[in-house]
């Protein structure tokens, strides 16, 4: 009986955490976050939490299918072991490479805006600049990295058998590396919001929609491949506007 509530818990938290992020999203991030001209410490700092806030509320809703397989693996390994650790902890890795990516794109957003390559709203202000990112995004959805990792994000079993331990530390590592994974799967999609706009929910949702179908669609590595080649065609048609 403790057991199922500490499971429901770890569950309930996630989608509650899922929920706080979209909430923000939807309503709080455009009020926060005002267009910047010059850069202060304390624009970084808002930034990054936009960032890590926005990489959450996206990536945690793909993860749920891995997240309750790991739940029934950690059930089995609970009852043989008796030591059960939440899944939320799992979970906390795995939103720790996201934060980490994020930081990374906030310094690089900022560098963007620095360079004028990003408007004060926070999309492209540059034609060539925006053809490039798409081009290169589809291009990387052939490569062998992101389709290992793809993989890898599909199906974590053998990651997650490797690495736990059944302890708390155990299940941080190998949710930061399952995370790590998707980082590398996901973060060229993630970088087209420079070219539609940081902030901008409509794709913001199309792009969460698309990193769903992708880990789920039965046959990933054609999905991929279509995608990929719809970007790039995409990316041509920019350049030559």
């Amino acid at each position: 009986m403790e057991s199922m509530l500490r499971r429901t818990f770890g569950l309930t938290f996630i989608l509650l955490t899922i929920y706080l992020c979209w909430h923000y999203m939807l309503f709080g991030m455009t009020m926060n976050m005002e267009p910047v001209s010059q850069w202060q410490a304390h624009d970084i700092v808002m930034l990054y939490v936009m960032w890590a806030v926005m990489m959450a509320g996206m990536m945690l809703p793909s993860a749920l299918p891995v997240l309750l397989l790991v739940q029934k693996f950690n059930q089995r390994q609970t009852q043989a072991h008796h030591r059960n650790v939440p899944i939320s902890v799992f979970a906390a890795g795995y939103l720790l490479a996201w934060c980490l990516y994020s930081v990374l794109v906030t310094f690089l957003q900022w560098g963007l805006h620095h360079f004028t390559l990003l408007t004060p709203m926070m999309d492209s202000a540059s034609q060539v600049f925006s053809a490039g990112i798409v081009i290169v995004a589809g291009f990387y959805q052939f490569s062998p990295l992101k389709q290992r990792c793809l993989q890898l994000c599909r199906s974590p079993m053998s990651v997650v058998m490797k690495g736990w331990n059944n302890n708390k530390l155990s299940a941080l590592s190998v949710g930061f590396k399952h995370g790590s994974y998707c980082v590398l799967c996901c973060w060229f999609l993630m970088a087209l919001l420079f070219v539609g706009g940081v902030m901008n929910i409509s794709l913001i949702i199309a792009l969460t929609l698309l990193v769903i179908l992708e880990k789920t669609f039965p046959n990933a590595k054609a999905f991929s491949y279509t995608v990929g080649a719809a970007l790039i065609i995409f990316g041509i048609y920019l350049l030559l506007q």
